[in-house]
């Protein structure tokens, strides 16, 4: 029988915390993912164990390489920008499970089926699947770069937020921000 190799595969499959930020990062809130992505790598060391994607758009790729995958990591956490008609900038956990169905094509995971093929990942493969999102201001209807104010003061609050939950307790900023002690 044909052996795959863990150190032939990519770090996304083979590491046991993949973090995936998602969305496009021309139509302004909806680039909240990458964002968060960007400020970890930035500001944290990041540990062996975790795996950091920026996925723009591009992530049902990547879950269904991860559906036919024979290694898979431990627990998947998907960073997005969601209208779920909360305040613009509020950072909030979502179950994949709990998607409302008037919401599911609102949910700029890019549309089904991203979120079943989370919920694929989660009851048939075993993976913890976690999401982290940030509600969004209007999205432009033309390409436009950059976040909001709201959104862009909630991308150090959502990377603390992963720091806290997948990051050891020594892992230490990479730099101090300016003005702080």
């Amino acid at each position: 029988m044909w052996e795959i190799d863990k150190s032939d595969l990519p770090d996304f499959c083979s590491k046991p915390t993949l973090v995936l930020g998602c969305g496009n990062t021309l139509f302004g809130d909806d680039g909240f993912g990458c964002a968060v992505i960007d400020h970890i790598q930035d500001h944290y060391v990041v540990p062996d164990d975790v795996c950091l994607c920026d996925t723009g758009t591009g992530v049902r790729k990547l879950l269904f390489t991860l559906c036919l995958s024979p290694v898979r990591p431990a627990r998947i956490v998907i960073v997005d920008a969601i209208d779920a008609g909360r305040v613009p900038g509020e950072v909030f956990e979502i179950n994949p499970a709990d998607i409302p169905v008037a919401k599911q094509d609102d949910f700029s995971l890019h549309q089904l089926p991203t979120s079943n093929l989370l919920r694929e990942l989660q009851q048939s493969c075993a993976i913890e699947v976690r999401v982290l999102a940030c509600q969004t201001g209007p999205l432009p209807e033309q390409v436009q770069a950059g976040l909001s104010e709201a959104v862009s003061s909630a991308v150090p609050r959502a990377a603390e937020w992963l720091v806290r939950e997948y990051f050891p307790s020594n892992t230490a900023l990479r730099h101090q921000p300016a003005g702080c002690l």
